[in-house]
C-alpha cells in the first residue's frame, strides 16, 4: 500500500511541477540556465555551489563538479517551477551593506520579491569597522563580525555573497557588472555601498615609505600590529586630530610596542569638527594626562626615510625635525566613486556618487548608500547617515509607490550627525547644530522665515568644572524657547534625550540652565521623559519605540532578543545601557517583573541565596532546593549548580571533590586544572608575587620534560604547563608538591595571581617593597572563591611597572595597589576585555599596616552582593552610589559592617588548604583522575603537531558534524556487559555518577541519575570533543502542573560550549540550543550479576560511525593562519649568526657565536 501510496504522490508532484505550467522538462531547463550569453557567466558563491547569475535567477549547483542543476526537492528529485525574483546587486560588503541587506531581508519576507547577490572586496565578511581599536586586544576578527558567517548560509536562498572580489566595470545597458575574478552579473536594481578610502597626503615627499600606514580596515591594523614588533621601542606618529586619529593613537598605544606615541594634528585642538576651543583642548588635557603626547598646529613638510625606503624622521614647516619609525595617517576620507566612469554616473566635485532623496544616482535603476554617495554635494563618514540611506531604499523598494507597492516612499533629507564617543577613555559628545553659534543656525525652529534673520539668532549656555573635566556648551534660539545643538565633555548621561529634544522641534517647558544644572543623575538613565520618536542607536537608526514595540509584542522577552530583533547596540554599543532601561520599564509598564533570579530553578538572585545559605548554614545543593527551590527536587541547571557550589566554598571552604560538592562543579574545578580544547588539562602551579626559586623552576622544568608538557609564562607571572592527560594530573602534582608548590586556582573562580614588580627589592626607582606586599596578599588571599576570578598586582612606585590600575593588567582584576613615600594608593574595579574599564581610586597613601583590613573588607563586600559571574568592575558599575558609596561602607563603615567583614576573611583565610596536596594523599579523590573507568587504555582525540620545539593540539575544525546520530538506525543490537555496578554506587537521588568507557575504538558516556541509567556517545559534534561524561547534569524547571512535569526533560551539558543534550523523552540525542546537531543514545541497564549492560552493535559497525579515529581532528582539516605572512616575511623567525668579540679569562680577545631562536 505505501508503494502505491509513493507513486501516486510522485505523479502528482510532477504534474504540479510540470503539467500545468510549461512543456519544459528538468533537463531542459538545466541547459537554458546553461546556455546564458557570454557576458554573463558563473558566480561562484562558494567552492561547491556556484550562482549562476542570468534571467532565470540564481541557481545553487549541489554537484562536486560544480555543474549547475536546479534546485530539487530532496524527497523526489523534482525542481517545482519558482516565480521568477528581482535581483539586487550589492557592490560593497560592509556597515551601510550589511545594514540594507538585513532590511530587505525583513521587509520582503512576506512578499518574495527579490533576491541578493553581495560583493565585498575584503576577504571577510562584514564587520564592525566602529569597534575596529578592539581588535588590538583579541586580535579576532570573527569577534567584530556583525553577523556570523553561519547567517550567510542560513539565508543563501535569497543572499548570495562574495568576498575577495573586486567589482571593476558596470554596464548599466546590459545591466551587469564586470569582476576581477573574470565573471559577470546581472541585474534589476544596482546599490553601491562602496566605501571610502582613507587619504594619504600624496604631494608629501616620503608619503610611500615603508612604516607609512592609514587606519581603515582589518587589513591595516594587521600591517600595524606586524610592523610594531620590528621597531618596537621607537616614538610612532599618528597624523590628525579628529575621531579617527584619536582612535588610532589609542590603537598604537594598545600595542605598547612604541616607545612613545605622538598625535600630529594641523590644528589648535582636537577634533575641532565637533568641538569648539574650550572643550576641544579640554580633551586635549585629558589625553595628554593618559601618556598621549599632542603636537598641536603642525604639519608636515616631508617624511625622511633612508637608503631602504624605511622611515626614519618626518620634518614639520617649521624646519624642526622629530624622529620615528612609524606614521599612521587619519587625515580623512575620499569617496570610493571609481565605477562612475564605466556607468555615466555623474560624481561630485568633492567625490561621491551624486544621489537624489530617494539615494538613486542620476543613472535610473542603480542607487548608491553611505560614505560612498554624494548628497547636495555632502558625504558623510558616520555610519548613522549610511543606514538611514539604506532605511529609505529599502523600504522604497519593498513597501513604496515607487516600486508598485502601496505606501507613500520616504526621502533621504539631512542626517543627523550628533555623535557620542569614548575616546582614550574620554566620553565626547555633539549634537544637533553645534556649530550654530560660530557659523550661524542652519534653521530657527517657532520662527518664519521672515523673522530668520531679525537681530541676534543664537545663544549659548556653556559651563565648565576642571576638577571633574566635564565641560557643557548647549545653544538655543535667542529666546530661550528651542534647543538647537551643543556639545558635552565628560558628563554625556542626557545626551540620547538632548538629541531627542532637538529633533523635536518643541519648546523648552525647562528654563535653558536646568538642561545643565539637573542633568546629573545616578543609576540607570531614565527613558521615562524620551518621545517614542527618539533615535536610541545612531548606528542602526533604531528608536525607542522600535525597542518598546518587540517587548510589548512579546517578540522579545530579554535583552538578547532586543539586541538580535532591532540590531540595538550591535554597532558601537554605546547605547546598551539606555536599551536595558527602556526594556526594563516596558517589562514593568506590562506588569511583568524584570527577573534578576539566577536561573529558572530559582525564585532568587545570587545576592539573595548567598545571604541564604549564610544564614541558615546550609551545606548541600539538595538542602538548597529543597528550602528556596521552585521544585524540590529538582537537579537543577549548568547556571545554578556552579553557582552554588561557588557559595558553599565561600562560605564554608570544603574541598570541592567532597562528595555533596564535586559534582556541582564545572570540569575546571571538578579535576583542579583548565581543561583544553583536546581534553588534556593545563597545570599552573603558584608563584606569589611572580617570585620563584631556581629549584623550583628546575622542578617544573623537570615535570614539562618528563610529561611532555608545553610551557608558556602567564600575563600573570607565572609558567603554565599544557597538554597533562587527565590520568597523569595526579603524578604531576605529587612531584610538584614534593619540590615545595601547590595549586595556582588557575582553574578557580577565585584570585589567581598578584603580579608586581622588583619595588625596593632591586629598582633604584622603587618606594615601597612591591615584591614583598605581593606575596603576603596573595598568600592571604589564595584559594578564596568568588563570583568571578580575581587578579590583581602591586607596583613599587609611580612608574607603575606591575599596571596595578591599568586594564591591561586588569582585564579580570579586582584591586591593585601602587607604593607612595607614605604607603599605598589602593585602586578597584578595573577591567579589560569587551568593556574596558580603568581602576578606581579607594584610597590614597593607605598605611602598610592598614592595607590588609581594607583589602578584607573590600572583597568581602564584593563576594557577598556580586551578581553571578559578574566581574568586579561590572559589580562597581551596578552598585548603587559607586565608588562613592564603596568608599562609605568599607572606609566610613556606613553599614556597620566592617568588623564582621573582616571576621568572615579571616575565618576563610585561616581554613586554607591546597586542593592538589589533599589529593595527592587520599585514594578515593585519585580514583577520580583516569579517562576511562572500564580500562587503563589511553585514546588522543586531537592530532598533536610539533611548533617552536614545543607539542601542542592542531587547530579546531571550523564546522560541527551535522549528521543526525540520534537518528541513526544500526543494522543489529545486542546486550553487552560494559562496565561493573560498583562503580555508580555513589549515585543518589540528587548526586549524579559520570563514567567515560571504551569499546573498542568508541568513546561512550553513562550516567546514573536518580537510580537510572543513560548512555550516550562521548564525543560532542559541536567542536569533536570527547567530553560528555565530565558535562553537567541537569533538568529543565517543573512548572508545577502535571503537564509540567510530563515535558520535563534531563539532559548533560557539554563543558566546552555548554551544547544541551536531551537523555530523556521519544528521541532522546537532540540538542536544545543548536537544532543542527544531536548525539546518539544507546539503552543501557543494571543486571542481577552486577554489570551494567549497553544495548549495542558490532564492534565494526559502532567504530564505523563513532570511532574515536575517524573524529579524531586532524592537521589538514584547519588552515595556517600564517600561512600568508610567513609568505611575505619569507622566514619563521631569525638566527643571530655574526660573531662577536668578547674578552676571554687572560684580557686577549676571543670570539663567541650568538646562538638566536630556532623557531
Amino acid at each position: 500500500m505505501d508503494y502505491f501510496l509513493d507513486i501516486l504522490c510522485l505523479i502528482l508532484l510532477v504534474f504540479l511541477g510540470y503539467g500545468c505550467c510549461s512543456t519544459r522538462t528538468p533537463a531542459t531547463m538545466e541547459a537554458s540556465l546553461c546556455t546564458k550569453n557570454e557576458d554573463t557567466i558563473l558566480v561562484p558563491e562558494r567552492d561547491d555551489k556556484p550562482l549562476i547569475a542570468n534571467e532565470d535567477g540564481p541557481t545553487v549547483a549541489n554537484g562536486t563538479d560544480g555543474t549547475p542543476n536546479l534546485m530539487t526537492d530532496s524527497a523526489n528529485g523534482v525542481a517545482p517551477l519558482l516565480p521568477r525574483r528581482k535581483r539586487i546587486v550589492v557592490v560593497g560588503l560592509g556597515m551601510v551593506a550589511i545594514a540594507f541587506i538585513e532590511k530587505i531581508l525583513k521587509l520582503d519576507a512576506e512578499n518574495k520579491q527579490y533576491e541578493i547577490v553581495v560583493i565585498g572586496e575584503e576577504s571577510h565578511v562584514a564587520y564592525n569597522r566602529v569597534g575596529l581599536t578592539s581588535f588590538f586586544e583579541h586580535r579576532k576578527v570573527e569577534d567584530l563580525y556583525l553577523n556570523p558567517k553561519e547567517w550567510y548560509e542560513s539565508n543563501s536562498d535569497v543572499l548570495n555573497h562574495r568576498i575577495n572580489t573586486k567589482v571593476t566595470a558596470i554596464d548599466p545597458v546590459s545591466k551587469s557588472i564586470a569582476t576581477s575574478a573574470g565573471y559577470n552579473v546581472s541585474y534589476d536594481i544596482l546599490v553601491l555601498a562602496t566605501g571610502s578610502d582613507a587619504v594619504v597626503p600624496s604631494n608629501t615627499p616620503g608619503h610611500d615609505s615603508e612604516g607609512v600606514f592609514v587606519y581603515r580596515n582589518i587589513e591595516d591594523l594587521e600591517k600595524l600590529i606586524s610592523f610594531s614588533a620590528v621597531v618596537s621601542g621607537s616614538t610612532g606618529c599618528v597624523v590628525g586630530g579628529g575621531l579617527l586619529g584619536l582612535e588610532a593613537a589609542k590603537a598604537m598605544m594598545d600595542l605598547e610596542q612604541f616607545g612613545s606615541v605622538k598625535l600630529i594634528d594641523k590644528n589648535p585642538w582636537v577634533l575641532s569638527r565637533q568641538l569648539d576651543q574650550d572643550a576641544g583642548k579640554l580633551v586635549l588635557e585629558k589625553v595628554a594626562e593618559l601618556g598621549l603626547d599632542v603636537l598641536s598646529c603642525r604639519k608636515i613638510k616631508t617624511i625622511n626615510s633612508n637608503e631602504n625606503n624605511q622611515t626614519e624622521s618626518v620634518t614639520f614647516e617649521d624646519g624642526e625635525t622629530m624622529k620615528t619609525t612609524c606614521i599612521c595617517f587619519a587625515i580623512g576620507i575620499k569617496p570610493r566613486d571609481e565605477l562612475a566612469d564605466s556607468a555615466g554616473i555623474r560624481t561630485a566635485g568633492r567625490g561621491g556618487f551624486i544621489i537624489n532623496k530617494d539615494v538613486e544616482t542620476t543613472v535610473p535603476g542603480i542607487y548608491a548608500i553611505g560614505e560612498c554617495a554624494s548628497w547636495e554635494n555632502q558625504t558623510f563618514g558616520l555610519i548613522a547617515p549610511g543606514v538611514e540611506m539604506a532605511d529609505v531604499l529599502a523600504f522604497n523598494l519593498c513597501k513604496s509607490t515607487l516600486h508598485g507597492h502601496s505606501e507613500a516612499p520616504k526621502a533621504f533629507r539631512r542626517p543627523d550627525l550628533s555623535t557620542k564617543l569614548k575616546l582614550l577613555g574620554v566620553n565626547v559628545a555633539s549634537f544637533g547644530d553645534f556649530f550654530a553659534d560660530r557659523d550661524g543656525p542652519r534653521e530657527l525652529p517657532g520662527r518664519s522665515p521672515s523673522q530668520e534673520r531679525r537681530g541676534r539668532e543664537v545663544k549659548a549656555l556653556s559651563y565648565r568644572d576642571p576638577f571633574q573635566a566635564v565641560y557643557k556648551k548647549y545653544i538655543f534660539t535667542s529666546d530661550g524657547k528651542y534647543l538647537l545643538g551643543g556639545m558635552i565633555i565628560g558628563d554625556t548621561a542626557d545626551y540620547i534625550k538632548l538629541v531627542g529634544m532637538v529633533k523635536s522641534k518643541k519648546a523648552l517647558e525647562i528654563p535653558p540652565s536646568q538642561l545643565i544644572l539637573g542633568a546629573k543623575t545616578e543609576g540607570d538613565e531614565n527613558p521615562d521623559d524620551l518621545d517614542d520618536d527618539t533615535q536610541i542607536c545612531s548606528c542602526h537608526n533604531v528608536t525607542k519605540g522600535d525597542i518598546s514595540k518587540v517587548v510589548k509584542d512579546g517578540s522579545c522577552k530579554s535583552l538578547g532578543d532586543v539586541k538580535s530583533c532591532t540590531k540595538a547596540g550591535t554597532g558601537c554599543a554605546g547605547c546598551v545601557p539606555l536599551v536595558q532601561s527602556i526594556f526594563n520599564a516596558e517589562m514593568k509598564a506590562m506588569g511583568a517583573e524584570v527577573s534578576n533570579h539566577l536561573c529558572p530553578h530559582f525564585a532568587y538572585s545570587r545576592v539573595d541565596l548567598f545571604n541564604i545559605v549564610k544564614v541558615k548554614e546550609i551545606k548541600t545543593f539538595p538542602e538548597v532546593m529543597r528550602e528556596c527551590g521552585k521544585d524540590p527536587e529538582s537537579l537543577g541547571c549548568e547556571v545554578c549548580k556552579p553557582t552554588l557550589g561557588s557559595i558553599f566554598s565561600s562560605l564554608f571552604n570544603q574541598h570541592i571533590m567532597d562528595k555533596p560538592l564535586h559534582m556541582l562543579q564545572e570540569t575546571n574545578d571538578r579535576f583542579l586544572a583548565n581543561i583544553q580544547r583536546n581534553g588534556t588539562f593545563s597545570v599552573v602551579p603558584r608563584m606569589a608575587g611572580g617570585e620563584i626559586t631556581p629549584d623550583k623552576l628546575i622542578a617544573i622544568g623537570t615535570v614539562a620534560k618528563k610529561y611532555n608538557l608545553y610551557c608558556k609564562v602567564t600575563g600573570g607571572q607565572r609558567i603554565d604547563m599544557f597538554g597533562a592527560r587527565k590520568q597523569d594530573l595526579v603524578a604531576i602534582w605529587t612531584e610538584l608538591v614534593e619540590a615545595g608548590m601547590e595549586s595556582g586556582h588557575a582553574y578557580a573562580k577565585s584570585l589567581r595571581t598578584i603580579k608586581s614588580c622588583v619595588g625596593t627589592t632591586w629598582c633604584r626607582f622603587g618606594v615601597g617593597d612591591s615584591v614583598g606586599m605581593a606575596i603576603r596578599l596573595e598568600e592571604r588571599y589564595k584559594s578564596i572563591r568568588a563570583p568571578h576570578k580575581i587578579k590583581s598586582g602591586v607596583s613599587g612606585c609611580i612608574r607603575e611597572c606591575a599596571e596595578a590600575q591599568n586594564k591591561e593588567l586588569t582585564s579580570d582584576a579586582s584591586f591593585g595597589l601602587i607604593a607612595t613615600e607614605t604607603g599605598y594608593n589602593i585602586f578597584v574595579a578595573g577591567n579589560g576585555g569587551s568593556k574596558p574599564r580603568h581602576s578606581e581610586l579607594l584610597i590614597k597613601d593607605c598605611p602598610v599596616d592598614r592595607v590588609i583590613p581594607v583589602l578584607d573588607r573590600y572583597l568581602m563586600f564584593y563576594i557577598r552582593t556580586a551578581d553571578r559571574l559578574q566581574r568586579t568592575a561590572r559589580w562597581m558599575e551596578n552598585l548603587p552610589g559607586g565608588i562613592k558609596y564603596l568608599k562609605e561602607v568599607i572606609l566610613d563603615d556606613k553599614l556597620g559592617i566592617c568588623d564582621q567583614l573582616e571576621k568572615e576573611m579571616q575565618d576563610l583565610v585561616k581554613s586554607y588548604f591546597c586542593e592538589w596536596t589533599e589529593v595527592v594523599k587520599d585514594t578515593e579523590r585519585r580514583k577520580q583522575f583516569q579517562q576511562f573507568a572500564n580500562t587503563s587504555d589511553a585514546s588522543e582525540t586531537v592530532e598533536i603537531i610539533s611548533e617552536r620545539s614545543q607539542s601542542r593540539p592542531t587547530y579546531w575544525p571550523k564546522e560541527s558534524v551535522k549528521y543526525d546520530f540520534k537518528n541513526h538506525r544500526w543494522s543489529n543490537l545486542a546486550w553487552q556487559p560494559i562496565i561493573e555496578a560498583s562503580y555508580f554506587s555513589n549515585a543518589n537521588s540528587s548526586t549524579p555518577v559520570t563514567a567515560a568507557i571504551k569499546r573498542g575504538d568508541t568513546q561512550l558516556a553513562i550516567f546514573k541519575v536518580r537510580g537510572k541509567y543513560y548512555a550516550t556517545q562521548q564525543m560532542c559534534p559541536h567542536k569533536r570533543a570527547f567530553v560528555l561524561s565530565d558535562g553537567l547534569i541537569g533538568e529543565d524547571p517543573d512548572d508545577g502542573t502535571e503537564e509540567g512535569k510530563k515535558k520535563r526533560k534531563m539532559w548533560v551539558s557539554c563543558p566546552y560550549h555548554k551544547r544541551n543534550y536531551t537523555l530523556e523523552g521519544k528521541t532522546p540525542g537532540g540538542c536544545a540550543n543548536d537544532e543542527e546537531i544531536s548525539i546518539a543514545t544507546f539503552d543501557v541497564e543494571e543486571r542481577s550479576d552486577g554489570w551494567v549492560y549497553l544495548k549495542l552493535p558490532s564492534v565494526a559497525e559502532l567504530d564505523a560511525l563513532l570511532g574515536t579515529e575517524r573524529w579524531k581532528v586532524k592537521k589538514e582539516e584547519s588552515e595556517d593562519p600564517f600561512k600568508e605572512m610567513d609568505k611575505k616575511i619569507g622566514n619563521k623567525g631569525r638566527k643571530a649568526v655574526k660573531p662577536t668579540e668578547v674578552v676571554d679569562g687572560n684580557g686577549s680577545l676571543a670570539e663567541k657565536k650568538i646562538n638566536g631562536l630556532e623557531w
